[in-house]
């Protein structure tokens, strides 16, 4: 019996318990909550030729951008390739494959041609869009959903992830009205979409509306915490709002609560607890034996370098923390992975995560001559290894509190008078 998932395409393998269990990962997925590896794997054992629940299994695993998640993710894919495929399910194979070896671009353009022959896949749309995100590829965070968005109306399953996607597209390049409204439809018809909800608070950080954003992300908790893998995150932009306002003892009570109390290992938390702290002290404020504690998290990526975006967020915490040991074997593993032959991780190292990663160091050191000569160089092209322009926002903040600290008055005010026409600009 051939079935099809709520968008019309044909699940190979699949029974009708494994295709409930695959919609429910699915689902999960889109709006960043439960346990989608666990629906995945509930699809897996209901059906184990479900070769779609298999590539989603890998997915999930690569994404997150877990030193651990390779090894199982390929045991996933392994699993997928000895299975019946579709056309659209041989295009999964073919990004997975990619982002199995490192190759992040490849597989953004394997889900492109994905997408552009079947607009309403959403999981090709989601992936595609992740890896926009991972690349530093702004125009593709929009392009890439715009050009399926005109397939897509408020009948088809999924409809407010897309728009929540298209709002952070248009959100990362600059186009912030419409990205609100795009954003706060997504939520209406979704209010748990996690990623509807961010790309709003996006706009809100952008704009510099601070009260405007504590009061979108307050007024509605329950909806994008509870249960959320994306909880973190969005946490971590209402402290942005609050820090803003100068407001250091909230910014606290929340690093101390949401952001890092509950003790989590995840690498995309660990990347917005350093964040966080390392936006602190960059401000003066002793943040104690936080450092401690957020750099004892970090664990394997010490000695592990996939993804040179972490890398910087990793060595905030090792140097906040005075962990020499644990600095000097994350810039080994670098230095290993620039050498990597096609594993666009190593061109992310080459042209930014290296120079940003050693002037955190310095900074933290006090040599903050050397952070300035590290950073002005990569500044304007920081999008090239990943992020958002908020979370790359700490680069710049960096560079001018090291401008200002080495005595280099003048490209601080330089820097400080260009950040102020950003802003009004917004």
């Amino acid at each position: 019996m051939t079935l099809h998932d709520s968008a019309g395409h044909t699940v190979s393998g699949a029974t009708p318990e494994a295709l409930v269990a695959l919609e429910t990962a699915l689902h999960e997925l889109r709006c960043f909550i439960a346990d989608p590896v666990a629906s995945a794997q509930r699809a897996i054992d209901a059906a184990p030729g479900t070769t779609l629940a298999h590539l989603l299994h890998a997915y999930l695993h690569l994404l997150g951008t877990e030193p651990a998640g390779r090894a199982i993710a390929r045991d996933s894919y392994r699993a997928a390739l000895a299975l019946p495929a579709t056309a659209r399910e041989r295009g999964h194979l073919e990004a997975v494959g990619h982002l199995l070896a490192g190759r992040w671009h490849a597989a953004g353009r394997s889900l492109e041609d994905l997408s552009i022959e079947h607009p309403l896949d959403a999981l090709a749309l989601q992936a595609g869009h992740q890896i926009d995100f991972f690349t530093g590829n702004s125009r593709m965070l929009h392009d890439r959903i715009a050009r399926a968005l005109p397939a897509w109306s408020a009948d088809v399953p999924g409809y407010h992830a897309v728009l929540g996607m298209q709002a952070f597209g248009l959100e990362e390049t600059g186009r912030y009205a419409r990205a609100e409204s795009l954003g706060r439809r997504s939520v209406e018809i979704e209010p748990r979409d996690g990623w509807g909800r961010h790309a709003v608070a996006h706009v809100m950080e952008m704009q510099g509306r601070r009260r405007d954003g504590i009061d979108w992300l307050r007024d509605s908790v329950r909806d994008w915490s509870e249960g959320s893998f994306l909880a973190v995150h969005n946490w971590w932009h209402l402290a942005l709002f609050h820090l803003a306002l100068d407001q250091v003892d909230e910014v606290l009570a929340l690093f101390d609560g949401p952001v890092a109390g509950a003790g989590s290992v995840v690498v995309l938390d660990l990347i917005d607890a350093s964040s966080l702290l390392w936006r602190l002290q960059l401000r003066g404020v002793d943040v104690g034996a936080r450092w401690q504690r957020i750099a004892d998290r970090w664990g394997l990526p010490a000695g592990v370098s996939n993804y040179a975006f972490n890398d910087m967020h990793a060595m905030m915490a090792f140097a906040g923390a005075g962990r020499a040991g644990d600095a000097a074997r994350l810039l080994e593993a670098q230095a290993a992975a620039a050498e990597a032959d096609d594993d666009d991780n190593a061109e992310f190292t080459l042209q930014v995560g290296r120079a940003a990663t050693r002037a955190v160091q310095a900074f933290a050191a006090g040599d903050c001559n050397t952070a300035v000569e590290l950073l002005r160089p990569v500044r304007n092209i920081a999008h090239r290894f990943g992020g958002s322009h908020a979370q790359r926002d700490v680069i710049d903040l960096t560079l001018i509190e090291a401008a200002r600290r080495s005595g280099q008055h003048a490209l601080a005010t330089a820097l400080l008078n260009e950040r102020a026409s950003a802003a009004a600009g917004g």
